[in-house]
């Protein structure tokens, strides 16, 4: 009787989990275009991938221009959405006979239904004041920074439930840093994210590794560059690096004052949280870079995403074409406090919250300019670890390697750094790879076993099959082994990531000179020389001085 009685009660729960689901999928709305063919076709595939009925989807005669004024903005978006939601019950609210200068009417409002509304891409991005707008100089406006109109679209989205907001400055988001927002203020704000991206595929692509992340779990690697220009936003960082330490993700942390150089190790970056400069760059921009499914990026830029439609300008855009599935910038100048904050958004996906919740949670204030790009559904930590490790036969081989470090750090963690050397030395064996031997090389180093470390970064060397995507890594392996008393391992490893004719200039002057220090270490004078050589020829010819 106890075993059918604990059986009911698992399937009451799972149950119960299923339909929390359901019921969120069933009251998103989705947002489209109806005059961009594409954006309707985004807003179909959405909602048949997610199960979100057909009815949920809204499309309005918009702009194509991803920036509208205000007097664009509020007739053939805000208004004739607003009114759409409460007349079909979305919001509850009363309509009365009064509008206001912009023409938004006037309602009484009670709260809404919504889980999220999503945009897609087609929808205007920026909303930006009119010469015949007023400036008021009291309270906000008072302080010239906030003394605009202009605004992401989707932030002020997020106040449908509202009515009469003012269109200067900024609102206050109840829901930041709220673990437990009551239900008016949940009534008060609809959670909208975007789906946008410079193609039609790439906003699509949102779409599908959001899916396929939530059936394996998050896998990859954690990099956060903290160095910014305001200490305030380091300190932000340095609290997501320590989060990202706790959930036993290998990886890096840069703290520099540059962002990650081109040639960084920065092998699957499931994790990257970052600042500060305007447009992509670093590993991001080499050749076949991208993200693994479920990736989620943060780069902290006052204008990282003035448009989401350029795969080389700003960060939003290039960060969508190259494959995450969750990202969040600023259309103008937000300053620091008012973006989104790692830290926070780390936080409430880490507790299995939504992309949806944690980008309301995350956010100082609405009417403003950040905005968030991804399903809003999409949970990374939906699946546990314990899972992925337990079903790690099941996963792609290219990923496998990174649900083995986590588990070695797991251990490590735990006092038990013998066993999570022979869980690395063990997956060696059958599944080899340059990332899981640094990791045992880092522990026997770790341990004092130099000997062990040597050995373990050796195996490196031995590999028969090599990937592009590997060089960074192996050029890592390489340093070390040079560092660690084997300086023909070294050169032989340098010798095989030289060899490739796929890099780009400025990673190729890099490895060089560090592959020239290594021949020198090894005694191979030629292979030094003939690099040195092929150095010179890239750098650029010194200065003449004057008068010479």
């Amino acid at each position: 009787m106890r075993r059918v009685l604990t059986g009911i009660l698992f399937l009451l729960a799972v149950g119960g989990r299923m339909l929390a689901a359901d019921d969120e999928a069933s009251r998103v709305i989705v947002l489209a275009n109806s005059d961009d063919p594409d954006s309707v076709k985004l807003a179909r595939y959405y909602a048949e991938r997610r199960g979100v009925p057909p009815a949920n989807i809204i499309a309005l005669k918009l702009s194509l221009a991803e920036s509208i004024g205000w007097h664009t903005f509020v007739p053939t978006l805000f208004q004739p959405l607003q009114e759409e939601l409460v007349r079909r019950g979305w919001i509850d609210a009363i309509g009365m006979e009064a509008w206001d200068s912009l023409d938004r009417r006037k309602y009484a409002m009670s709260g809404h239904k919504i889980s999220y509304l999503v945009v897609c891409r087609g929808v205007p991005l920026k909303v930006t004041g009119e010469m015949d707008m007023p400036l008021p100089t009291t309270g906000l406006a008072a302080t010239g920074a906030f003394r605009t109109h202009t605004a992401a679209v989707d932030s002020e989205l997020a106040l449908l439930a509202q009515s009469g907001t003012p269109t200067i400055a900024f609102v206050p988001n109840p829901l930041f840093k709220n673990d437990r927002p009551s239900d008016l203020d949940l009534g008060q704000i609809v959670k909208v994210s975007r789906l946008d991206g410079p193609t039609l595929e790439s906003a699509i692509s949102l779409v599908d590794r959001a899916i396929a992340a939530e059936q394996g779990g998050l896998i990859g690697r954690s990099y956060v560059d903290i160095g910014g220009i305001h200490p305030g936003g380091d300190v932000w960082l340095e609290d997501t690096a320590k989060q990202i330490a706790a959930l036993d993700f290998d990886g890096d942390v840069d703290r520099t004052p540059n962002t990650f150089p081109e040639w960084a190790r920065f092998d699957a970056p499931a994790l990257y949280f970052g600042w500060y400069t305007g447009n992509v760059n670093g590993p991001f921009v080499q050749p076949g870079f991208t993200f693994p499914p479920g990736a989620i990026a943060l780069h902290i830029h006052s204008y990282s995403a003035e448009t989401v439609q350029s795969p080389l300008r700003g960060w939003v855009g290039p960060l969508v074409a190259r494959g995450v599935t969750a990202t969040f910038g600023n259309v103008t100048e937000p300053y620091l406090e008012f973006t989104h904050q790692p830290q926070l958004i780390l936080k409430s996906l880490a507790r299995g919250d939504s992309l949806g919740d944690a980008a309301a949670y995350s956010v100082r204030v609405y009417s403003w300019q950040a905005m968030v790009i991804g399903d809003p559904l999409y949970r990374p930590f939906k699946v546990s670890f314990e899972e992925q490790w337990a079903h790690r036969d099941k996963i792609a081989p290219e990923l496998r390697p990174y649900v083995v470090l986590r588990r070695m750090r797991q251990l490590d963690r735990d006092g038990q750094r013998d066993q999570a050397i022979w869980v690395g030395l063990e997956e060696q064996k059958t599944h080899p790879s340059p990332a899981v031997a640094l990791a045992i090389a880092d522990l026997q180093k770790a341990a004092g076993d130099a000997e062990g470390e040597r050995m373990a970064l050796a195996l490196v060397v031995a590999r028969r099959s090599f990937l592009v995507a590997d060089a960074p890594t192996e050029a890592v392996v390489a340093r070390r082994l040079g560092e660690a008393g084997a300086p023909k391992l070294a050169l032989e490893l340098w010798r095989r990531v030289l060899g490739m004719r796929t890099l780009t200039k400025e990673v190729r002057i890099e490895w060089l000179r560090q592959g020239q220090g290594a021949a020198l270490a090894a005694q191979d004078l030629d292979q030094a020389e003939r690099w040195r050589g092929e150095l010179k020829t890239l750098l650029p010819p010194p200065p003449v001085e004057a008068g010479k």
